[in-house]
């Protein structure tokens, strides 16, 4: 098993700070929000984000799948009462020569394999495709 450790504190009425490793984000926790930081539902869609490409990044070697970028956009739709994420789709865009064939591979390998995506998946509708970034 794995354990992660994140401690977050309040700066004032309009942030919070949290912290792991020798890294620190900004939160925004202020009820009228702010520009400056992400607020929970936007670091809720980030970490999908990161699981995702940590993920392609883990499975790219294995796949020999050769890449130069990626890009991962993402919606979420929230539900007031009770308060919950009801779905988050996902579209991630791969720059790539590689046929669509291999692309699917991907978006399998990074589905089944993503340890983020895998409990939200569990928790609400996750959905998204894969594609190849369109020529320059």
């Amino acid at each position: 098993m794995l354990s992660y450790n994140v401690t977050a504190h309040r700066v004032d009425a309009h942030g919070a700070l949290a912290n792991t490793k020798d890294a620190e984000i900004v939160l925004d926790t202020d009820i009228a929000g702010r520009r400056d930081a992400f607020n929970p539902a936007e670091l809720f869609l980030a970490s999908i984000a990161a699981c995702m490409i940590k993920g392609i990044e883990r499975v790219s070697p294995m796949l020999k799948f050769e890449l130069r970028g990626v890009e991962v956009r993402l919606h979420g739709e929230r539900q007031d009462a009770p308060p919950k994420m009801v779905s988050v789709d996902y579209e991630l865009i791969v720059d790539t020569d590689e046929s669509d064939q291999r692309l699917e591979l991907l978006h399998t390998n990074v589905r089944k394999y993503g340890t983020i995506s895998n409990t939200v998946a569990d928790a609400t509708k996750l959905e998204g495709t894969i594609r190849r970034k369109a020529a320059a």
